[in-house]
């Protein structure tokens, strides 16, 4: 999927779409690093600024030969690989079970169940690719 570029005169927004792409890319690397930190949805945040910001920046991401494969799958597929769904969906359950143990409150876990049921069907529902 193509984005357009910001609009030239607000140069300002290019600027906090191409740092906040460097962030996500800085999280994603931690997240590969980290068990618990999930990798994709980083690198996804990150191309769609860069895609907004930086050409060169996400030709850059896109030819990295381990990011660039799942954000292609991402933009043209709307899919992403079976290992990244498994690890956000176990990686939601955990959270939520954790927060239900330390909350030890069934109307704030009631809460915490509803702020994750969104995107947990979200994840659960997309294709996998590969």
């Amino acid at each position: 999927m193509a984005y357009q570029l910001a609009q030239a005169g607000s140069k300002g927004k290019v600027l906090l779409l191409k740092i906040i792409g460097i962030l996500f890319v800085g999280l994603a690397m931690l997240g590969v690093l980290l068990p618990i930190l999930p990798t994709t949805p980083f690198l996804l945040v990150a191309a769609a600024c860069f895609a907004k910001s930086s050409p060169k920046m996400q030709r850059w991401l896109l030819a990295n030969k381990t990011f660039g494969p799942l954000i292609h799958d991402w933009q043209k597929y709307r899919s992403i690989p079976r290992k990244a769904k498994r690890i956000a969906l176990l990686t939601m359950i955990l959270s939520l079970s954790w927060s239900a143990f330390m909350l030890q409150n069934a109307m704030l876990t009631a809460l915490v169940v509803a702020l994750m049921l969104g995107p947990f069907i979200f994840v659960f529902r997309l294709p996998e690719s590969k």
